[in-house]
């Protein structure tokens, strides 16, 4: 249960300060932090929680970085549901404290026609930039990957473990500095779910596109790590 925990309250941090970040401060009248400001934010979650219950659940956070660590033989299959739960309750209860907070300023309203509507991600009319549905599946496949491989690189057993919060986090933020326009970043499933639940319409329709392009780049990652780069002992 203390594994459970870790990944609620990492997750509900993630999305609390990812994009609590995007809704509070990215456009915020001459003092908003923007793109650059919402993408270390992301950076920053992962990186305080890491060091903070990484030790107690292995700090994943996310959907998609479970799965890679299953592909990459560094998490057991039976734990993925219960991990997943875990995750998706997290980031759900946190966007549900960032709406309870954004209701206190007058005239707040949810637009679902909007791109980026409280944070949530999208493709087509919903990408921020108006990329198509192939363009957001194959930045959201290949920048889950690439996440996967630092993740499983900076955590391995030959690699210097106390600064793999550091990668881990500095690999989210330039994740965001490239596709917050193509997406408005997703690469974790829980997080794109829980926004989406809130604003309804075609944002909570495309979800499952943010579900299935991270999970899967995340399972290529992994077993392109285990089968083409992971070092084996000397012994082996």
């Amino acid at each position: 249960m203390k594994k459970l925990f870790a990944e609620f309250f990492g997750t509900y941090w993630l999305v609390f300060g990812g994009c609590g970040s995007a809704l509070f401060a990215a456009g915020f009248p001459e003092l908003g932090i923007g793109f650059a400001g919402v993408a270390l934010a992301f950076g920053l979650t992962v990186l305080t929680m890491a060091y903070a219950v990484g030790h107690i659940s292995g700090g994943h956070f996310n959907p998609a970085v479970s799965f890679g660590l299953w592909a990459g033989g560094r998490f057991p299959a039976k734990d993925l549901i219960p991990y997943i739960i875990a995750q998706c309750i997290g980031a759900i209860a946190a966007a549900g404290t960032l709406y309870t907070i954004a209701s206190g300023k007058a005239g707040f309203v949810i637009d679902a026609t909007k791109a980026g509507a409280f944070a949530s991600n999208g493709f087509g009319a919903f990408s921020p930039d108006g990329y198509s549905l192939a363009a957001a599946f194959i930045a959201e496949f290949v920048l889950t990957l690439f996440f996967l491989l630092i993740i499983l690189g900076a955590t391995d057993k030959f690699a210097n473990t106390s600064f793999a919060g550091i990668a881990i986090g500095l690999a989210l933020t330039l994740i965001h500095l490239i596709s917050i326009p193509i997406t408005n970043t997703s690469v974790n499933p829980a997080r794109s779910l829980s926004q989406a639940i809130f604003v309804g319409g075609e944002p909570l329709s495309q979800v499952w596109l943010f579900w299935v392009a991270p999970i899967l780049g995340a399972i290529v990652a992994g077993f392109i790590y285990k089968t083409l780069l992971q070092k084996q002992d000397d012994t082996e």
